[in-house]
């Protein structure tokens, strides 16, 4: 198998190195081209295809960028966050990507989430579920696997940092209590919220949710760290074990 370091620069797939037909970006009207759509228009003016078109740089003999673009995208529902969570290996099966060109949609869509990471970082004060939420949501999105989190919080409720706990598969993931408190203790927090998501988008918890809830919250009485929450995070909303009366 090749390294990544000697990825060509389009994708590998004969179209590529074809000659473009007549109907190829190049025939369209400067105006609607991407590229200069951009330049004149700036880029809240194009779609999202037309976004994509830009990372390819190119199509196949029968399609344009743009077009390749659409597909992509109407493969997951127009949906950006799912996306994101194809591997390499699934965004090549669309015509005219190869390895390169799908590194290259990945590296923008990693960078997005990134962006919203750096946004988030800055200290929050905890005063809802809702502000829990966004919190994790940079770490948390797009997973497709689960992974358990603690937010550790000071004596005013404020964000003093994050920390994973584990990670696991599709189905589940296990979370240690003496890991949990010994993040909590090291870095004298005042009080935990638990935070796990499901990639599946069931919100509602198991019951092993609900028992390891339960023991987290006695262990944190006897500490006198008091376990604020549990989250169970998807992308399109979140359960709070809080809200529901189960804390």
């Amino acid at each position: 198998m090749e390294s990544a370091d000697f990825l060509p620069e389009d994708d590998t797939t004969p179209e590529a190195y074809a000659t473009p037909t007549s109907f190829g970006i190049k025939s369209w009207a400067e105006e609607d081209r991407p590229r200069e759509k951009l330049m004149q228009k700036g880029r809240a003016a194009l779609s999202d295809a037309e976004l994509i078109a830009i990372l390819l740089g190119s199509g196949t003999t029968k399609l344009t960028a743009v077009d390749v673009g659409k597909l992509m995208l109407q493969a997951v529902g127009n949906d950006l966050n799912e996306l994101a969570r194809l591997s390499m290996k699934q965004l090549c099966r669309h015509p005219g990507i190869g390895p390169a060109k799908a590194i290259t949609v990945m590296a923008a869509l990693e960078l997005g989430r990134r962006r919203k990471e750096s946004g988030a970082g800055r200290r929050t004060t905890i005063t809802s579920s809702r502000d829990i939420y966004n919190v994790m949501r940079p770490q948390l999105q797009d997973l497709p696997h689960e992974e358990f989190w603690i937010v550790l919080l000071n004596r005013a409720n404020v964000v003093m940092r994050t920390e994973k706990v584990s990670s696991g598969g599709v189905a589940g993931t296990v979370a240690d209590p003496k890991m949990i408190f010994k993040h909590a203790l090291e870095n004298l927090a005042s009080s935990i919220i638990l935070v796990h998501n499901h990639p599946s988008g069931n919100r509602q918890p198991s019951s092993a949710d609900i028992s390891l809830t339960k023991k987290l919250k006695e262990a944190g009485g006897f500490l006198d760290l008091p376990v604020l929450d549990h989250l169970i995070y998807t992308d399109m909303g979140y359960y709070s074990f809080s809200d529901e009366g189960l804390l």
